[in-house]
């Protein structure tokens, strides 16, 4: 009866082409009468039931043939939807195409819809409740539009149906209970709506339902136990609304061992009772988020047994006691967030056992004590705020060491004495006001210079003042105070001897040129020419400095005499943010000396890259050799850091917009294909880490080229480090050897990066982030891999992200023959984005040039 519908309803869509088939016109024209043709159409109406094959009607057409069934609801369904931009102009009248790929977003499998595809159209009206028709329906994506009404209680009768993605659009009503009667469901994403009434009991129904997000509605009522009790279920969010009373204490999978669920975000809401124990029970759990309710009681230990959880957020809650001795075996934890709530006691000594934290939050608490020395050594903290509690004593001096930490708040405390002195210079006056006692965070809070007080009379006084120097103890001190005088004179009549000594040398060899031509300029702020030449002190065991073009003029004293700071390590060596005497500041990189080429090598490459010039690449602005085989290279200086410390290490207040994301991955691949086309050099250890960021955020790449400069051994270990990192290309645990299409790869991870805010060194589920957000696309969730701050302008630039998107996939594709050039992903990132006004020269619009001149 099937094949009869579908063959019926070919005649009544297409009956002109019916009759075209039976009436060919050839070389002339031949006249048929009307019981002719009518008997031609009943004899190929007979042949087609008898042989089951389907009509060539016209050749763009490949015969596949939409049932009666779904022709219909598929009119229906474009009935009743507003399609303001006319994307569904493709849906005709006849439904001729819609099963050939001619329908925008509809895929069938014989002559069934099983796919309605239409996310990012901008399309309004509402869902037909003729959608339970579609019977081989699989997945019906209609996210980000602005559909209202109801969800149709028809999407139930869909035996088929697996995945579900209604989020960010305006319906309103109640959830469907009959959607539990989908029996393979499996993804259901309604956030971001209007919903209202309870969560049905009957959703998990489904033994295959894995992902449940509800999020961002007005549903009300408690947690079905249902939820609870779910063997299947990975994901579930129901934070934003207004769900209430005391959460299930039943997470235990109903007795059964419940391994499943990995996140659960409760936060926003108004519920009650305490926290349940069984909780405790999710060994799988990375996320638990319950903050921003009204929650009491102590914080169970069985927390503590979450020895895979990564975030925890307990804050604006009313919990009390102290934290449980069980919490230090939260060795996963990356960020605790127990902000305003009434939590007292001391904070542990072994905090420092966390070492993953990066964010710690107690602010608006009652913890008293000191805070503990030990929190110095959680080198990975970038977040640390324990403003508005109890606290006394001094702010440690470890937390100076902290080499990460970027925002810092000790404020409303009973804290005393002076702040360590990186803090202030870090950290601005609000982050130590409140405490009365603490002293030096600002001008107006100058810490006492302790006077000397005369000792209080006693009964030893008289004996004390009475007692009188002996000849001897007089003679001693003389000697000793004229030995001191001698060792004085004799190591400045040295150094004197030496300077003279090496300043003759130099000037009888030659070899101070560049220092020389400096005085015959008569100007120290001339700078020195490209391959310019300096002799540091030290006669025959000194080293050289060699100046190419920059701003910045400086010897090699000053260089060897400047303050310095780290700034990070790596593989190559460690970079200092030194600064000179003037006040000028470079980044100076120190190589490790046991890996790098011979001198005569070294020179010829060094000087090879110190030519390279170009506004997305940092240049190499000197380089010094000393006696003892150091080497050292100097660089411009960018205050902004890194990428990747602008991407990951910036706080929740310091939004980064699209344009500039945009700015950042233009910048980059104009700088690599500038390394690949004009100066013949493959990065190899291209990540964000190697992407600088000057004060107009321009993108400048930095460490090309220096694997020239390093052993075979060296290079092998840096490419080893960059698939730790996860920006390696999977081809290269084989080649060993890095080309154009493994920097592609490179690229394609750091434009991944710009669109979901993520680190590419921390996992997703256990895979790298090509991998997550490959099969988060695959699966339709497409709020989940774009970062929020970008989705919240989403109905504006929606397909310039989708677009960019697709091309970062493209870049990180497994085969390197299917990657791009590095000239094509900016032709087309320049395609998806064009330039409204002129760069500055920072971003790539400058002429670049290769040499000095």
């Amino acid at each position: 009866m099937e094949a009869k519908d579908r063959i019926f309803s070919t005649f009544e869509t297409y009956p002109f082409r019916v009759n075209k088939f039976l009436t060919r016109e050839g070389a002339g024209r031949c006249i048929i009468s009307k019981r002719l043709l009518l008997f031609g159409q009943l004899f190929l109406l007979f042949q087609l039931i008898i042989s089951g094959i389907q009509p060539a009607l016209g050749q763009d057409w490949d015969g596949i043939i939409i049932t009666a069934a779904d022709f219909q609801a598929l009119q229906a369904f474009k009935q009743e939807l507003v399609d303001p931009k006319g994307f569904l102009r493709s849906w005709n009248d006849s439904g001729f195409g819609a099963c050939s790929g001619g329908w925008l977003g509809i895929k069938c499998a014989q002559g069934q819809v099983i796919v309605i595809q239409l996310p990012w159209r901008g399309l309004g009206g509402r869902i037909t409740e003729k959608i339970g028709q579609f019977q081989s329906l699989r997945k019906l994506s209609l996210h980000d539009n602005v559909i209202g009404g109801s969800i149709p209680s028809t999407l139930g009768l869909i035996p088929n149906l697996r995945g579900l993605q209604l989020f960010n659009n305006k319906l309103s009503g109640s959830i469907p209970a009959s959607l539990g009667l989908c029996p393979l469901l499996q993804t259901l994403d309604l956030s971001n709506n209007s919903l209202s009434g309870t969560i049905p009991p009957s959703l998990v129904n489904s033994t295959k339902l894995y992902r449940l997000n509800l999020s961002h509605n007005s549903l009300s009522g408690s947690i079905p136990t249902s939820l609870t009790q779910s063997t299947s279920l990975i994901f579930l969010d129901l934070k934003y609304n207004n769900l209430s009373g005391s959460i299930p204490d039943s997470w235990d999978g109903n007795g059964k061992r419940l391994f499943q669920l990995q996140s659960l975000t409760l936060d926003h809401n108004s519920f009650t009772g305490s926290i349940p124990a069984s909780l405790g029970k999710l060994n799988e759990l990375l996320e638990l988020s319950l903050g921003h309710n009204q929650m009491t009681g102590v914080i169970p230990s069985d927390i503590g047994r979450l020895s895979r959880l990564r975030a925890l957020d307990l804050s604006y809650n009313a919990i009390n006691g102290s934290l449980p001795d069980s919490f230090l075996n939260l060795s996963s934890i990356v960020v605790l967030n127990l902000e305003s709530n009434q939590l007292d006691n001391q904070i542990s000594a072994a905090i420092n056992k966390l070492q993953k934290l990066t964010i710690l939050n107690l602010r608006s608490n009652h913890f008293s004590g000191d805070i503990p020395v030990t929190i110095g050594n959680i080198s990975a903290l970038r977040q640390l705020d324990l403003a508005l509690n109890n606290l006394s004593g001094e702010i440690p001096a470890s937390l100076d060491d902290l080499p990460n930490l970027s925002a810092f708040n000790v404020s409303y405390n009973n804290l005393s004495g002076p702040v360590p002195t990186h803090l202030v210079r870090e950290f601005n006056s609000s982050a130590f006001e409140g405490n009365l006692q603490l002293c030096g965070y600002s001008a107006s809070t100058p810490c006492p210079i302790s006077p000397v007080t005369p000792a209080a009379p006693s009964r030893e006084t008289p004996r004390k003042r009475g007692r009188k120097l002996s000849t001897k103890d007089v003679i001693l001190i003389a000697g000793g105070a004229l030995l001191i005088i001698l060792v004085l004179l004799c190591c400045i009549l040295l150094c004197c001897l030496i300077r003279k000594r090496a300043a003759a040398k130099a000037g009888k060899d030659g070899e101070a040129t560049g220092r020389a031509g400096a005085a015959a300029r008569g100007e120290k702020g001339v700078p020195p020419t490209a391959g310019e030449v300096e002799a540091a002190g030290g006669g025959d065991t000194g080293g050289k400095l060699v100046h190419f073009d920059g701003p910045i003029v400086f010897t090699a004293d000053d260089l060897l005499c400047a303050t310095a700071e780290i700034m990070g390590k790596s593989t190559y060596g460690t970079v200092y943010k030194a600064t000179l005497e003037e006040g000028d500041q470079v980044a100076v990189k120190r190589l490790r000396e046991k890996i790098t080429r011979g001198q005569r090598e070294f020179e010829n490459e060094v000087n090879i890259l110190g030519k390279i010039r170009h506004p997305n690449l940092l240049a190499l602005r000197a380089y010094y050799m000393g006696p003892k085989g150091e080497k050292l290279l100097v660089f411009d200086y960018m205050p902004k850091g890194s990428l990747a410390t602008f991407l990951h290490a910036r706080g929740p207040d310091t939004p980064i917009d699209w344009a500039t994301r945009m700015r950042i991955a233009k910048g980059t691949a104009r700088g690599l294909l500038f390394l690949h086309t004009n100066a013949n050099v493959i990065h190899g250890n291209l990540t964000s880490s190697n992407v600088l960021l000057d004060d107009n955020t321009n993108a400048k790449i930095a460490d090309y080229g220096l694997s020239r400069l390093m052993t075979a051994a060296a290079n092998a270990n840096v490419i080893a480090t960059a698939g730790a990192l996860g920006y390696r290309a999977p081809e290269l645990s084989k080649l060993k050897k890095a080309n154009t299409k493994t920097d592609v790869y490179s690229l394609g991870v750091i434009i991944l990066e710009l669109l979901t805010g993520k680190s590419p060194g921390e996992a997703m589920n256990g895979v790298d982030l090509p991998q997550w957000v490959a099969s988060i696309v695959k699966e339709e969730w497409t709020n989940e891999v774009f970062d929020l701050e970008l989705m919240r302008d989403a109905s504006v630039i929606g397909d310039e992200l989708l677009n960019t998107l697709k091309l970062a996939l493209h870049c990180v594709d497994p085969s390197p023959s299917a990657r791009p050039e590095v000239q094509q992903v900016l032709q087309q990132l320049e395609e998806i984005r064009p330039e409204t006004a002129t760069s500055s020269g920072d971003d790539g619009a400058a002429a670049p040039s290769a040499s000095d001149d």
